[in-house]
C-alpha cells in the first residue's frame, strides 16, 4: 500500500517531506510539490487506509499545508490520483487502480515520468497543474499527441487499447505509457536516504594546552564515533580534526586513511601523531572530530598463506615513521620517467594480499636474473686509466674494490665494458653528466663505476649480484 501527498502551489518541500517522514522512513520526493511514501505496516497503528489518509491530512494541516492525499496499491496510481482527483482524500483498494484512473484526463501522464524508462517528456496540458521538476522536451517523440489525434481523452481510453497494436505503432514508449495508464509501476519506490553525519564535538570547560590532555578528549570522542561507524557497517576514509582555539582561530587537519578504519584507538593514535607534527598555535577550548564514511572492508583470509598486517597496524606504523622522518620520506619507492641515475619517487605504502598458492596451476619457470645492488650514496674511488680504459679501481670502503678486507687488495681490472655517457637536467640545478663503466676485477667482483665529467671524480655506483 502506497500513499501520495500533493501540496498546493507555493508549499514548502521541506515541510511536505517532514510530514512523510513522520509516517514512514520509506518515502521518495517525486516532485517539488508531491511526495510518495510506503504505508506498509501502518494499518496496525492507525487502522484502515482511510484512517491513515485522515491522519496524513491532519498532520499536514497542523504544519500549514493544504494537501490532497491518495492511497492505492501502486505508487503510479497514488501519484495520478493525488494530482488528478478533485477530492481531498482518495482511497483505492489494491486491484481497483485501472477503474479509478479510467476517468482521469490523458494529460496527467505528461507529469509522471520515470528515470529508468524511455517514457518521453511531452508538452503539459494547460488544464493540468504543471510540475516544474519535469522538463519538457519539445523536440522529443509525441506519443501523447498521437493518442489525442486518435480521439483519446482519458487514461481509460489508453488502457482499453490492444497492447500489441500500441507496440506496433508507437513502440516501447507507447507500451510504457499504457502501463502507466493502468496504474502499473515501471520501477520500485526509491526511498530517500537522509544525510547522516559522523561527527562528535566537545566544548571544554577549561582550555587545554598539550597533547597529553588532548589525547583523553580525543579518546572520549573517538569511542562513540567508532561505535556509530560499526553500527552502520562503515569505516572512516578521511579523518577530520578541528580544534577551536582561544584566539578564535580554528586549527584543522584532515588525514587520508589508506583503508576504512573504525577502531577508536587507531583513529586517536593517528590524530595525535599528526598533531604532534602540526601542533596548534594556542590553547584549545573546543574539539570536533568528524569522518568521511565509506563501506567497511570485508576480509577473507587464506589458510595457506600468512596474513599481512592489518591496515590499522600499518597506518599507525606509517604515521609514527612519518612523524619521526618527516612527511614524504616514508612509503614505497616508484620509478620515475627519467634517465637520471638513482631517481625515484615515493607513494603511500599499501601492500596487496598475495594470491593463494592453491590457485596456481603450475610453478613459474626458474630464471636467472642479474641485479645491480646500488649504493644509495655512491662510494668515492680512485681509478687508474690507460688508453681511455680503467685498469685499476681502489676505494677506502671495507670489503669493496681494492679496499680493506678484500682478497686481492689490488683492485686490478680483468674485463671492462663502456663507456656509456649520460647527461640530463641541464635546465635545472640537478644537472648530471658522466661516463659509466662495468668492470670485473681480478677477484671476480663486478662493479658499476662512473666518472663525473664536471669534477673528474670517480665513484662506485653499485655491485652486480
Amino acid at each position: 500500500m502506497f500513499g501520495a501527498l500533493y501540496a498546493s502551489e507555493g508549499s514548502s518541500t521541506d515541510a511536505l517531506v517532514g510530514v512523510a517522514a513522520e509516517f514512514s522512513p520509506r518515502y521518495e520526493v517525486t516532485g517539488p510539490r508531491d511526495v510518495t511514501l510506503d504505508l506498509s505496516g501502518l494499518a496496525r497503528l492507525f487502522g484502515s487506509a482511510r484512517a491513515i489518509a485522515d491522519e496524513l491530512q491532519r498532520t499536514a494541516a497542523e504544519r500549514g499545508l493544504a494537501v490532497r492525499v491518495a492511497i492505492a496499491g501502486t505508487t503510479t496510481a497514488a501519484r495520478l490520483l493525488a494530482r488528478g482527483s478533485h477530492h481531498a482524500i482518495t482511497v483505492i483498494d489494491p486491484g481497483g487502480e485501472p477503474e479509478a484512473l479510467a476517468s482521469l484526463p490523458l494529460a496527467l501522464l505528461a507529469n509522471v515520468t520515470n528515470e529508468h524508462s524511455n517514457v518521453p517528456n511531452v508538452p503539459n496540458d494547460p488544464n493540468v497543474p504543471n510540475d516544474p521538476n519535469v522538463p519538457n522536451d519539445p523536440n522529443g517523440s509525441n506519443e501523447l499527441a498521437t493518442f489525442r489525434k486518435w480521439g483519446l481523452r482519458t487514461l481509460g481510453d489508453i488502457a482499453r487499447l490492444p497492447p500489441d497494436a500500441v507496440a506496433a505503432r508507437l513502440g516501447q514508449p507507447g507500451v510504457q505509457l499504457q502501463r502507466l495508464a493502468h496504474g502499473e509501476d515501471l520501477r520500485p519506490l526509491r526511498p530517500a536516504v537522509p544525510e547522516e553525519r559522523f561527527e562528535r564535538a566537545l566544548d571544554l570547560e577549561w582550555p587545554i594546552d598539550g597533547l597529553e590532555p588532548l589525547s583523553f578528549v580525543l579518546g572520549r570522542l573517538m569511542e562513540p564515533l567508532a561505535a556509530h561507524l560499526d553500527r552502520r557497517g562503515r569505516g572512516a576514509a578521511v579523518l577530520h580534526v578541528r580544534l577551536h582555539l582561544v584566539t578564535r582561530a580554528v586549527h584543522e587537519r584532515a588525514l587520508q586513511l589508506p583503508a576504512p578504519i573504525k577502531d577508536a584507538r587507531t583513529l586517536r593514535t593517528l590524530a595525535l601523531l599528526d598533531l604532534e607534527s602540526h601542533p596548534p598555535a594556542a590553547a584549545i577550548d573546543r574539539v570536533v572530530v568528524a569522518v568521511d564514511p565509506t563501506p567497511a572492508r570485508v576480509l577473507q583470509f587464506s589458510l595457506l598463506t600468512r596474513p599481512l598486517p592489518s591496515p590499522e597496524q600499518i597506518s599507525t606504523l606509517m604515521a609514527r615513521l612519518s612523524a619521526l622522518m618527516g612527511e614524504g620520506r616514508c612509503g614505497s619507492p616508484v620509478a620515475v620517467d627519467t634517465w637520471q641515475p638513482g631517481a625515484f619517487a615515493m607513494k603511500p605504502f599499501a601492500p596487496s594480499q598475495p594470491p593463494s598458492p592453491g590457485l596456481r596451476t603450475a610453478a613459474p619457470p626458474h630464471r636467472c636474473a642479474v641485479a645491480l645492488r646500488r649504493f644509495r650514496i655512491p662510494v668515492p674511488a680512485r681509478v687508474r686509466v690507460e688508453q681511455g680504459r680503467p685498469i685499476r679501481v681502489i676505494t677506502d670502503r671495507r670489503g669493496l674494490a681494492g679496499g680493506v678486507g678484500t682478497n686481492s687488495g689490488t683492485g686490478s681490472v680483468a674485463r671492462c665494458a663502456g663507456p656509456w655517457r649520460t647527461a640530463g637536467n641541464w635546465w635545472t640545478k640537478g644537472t648530471w653528466e658522466r661516463d659509466e663503466w662495468d668492470v670485473t676485477l681480478s677477484d671476480g667482483a663486478t662493479y658499476c663505476v662512473f666518472r663525473d665529467r664536471g669534477t673528474d671524480a670517480w665513484f662506485l655506483e653499485g655491485v652486480v649480484d
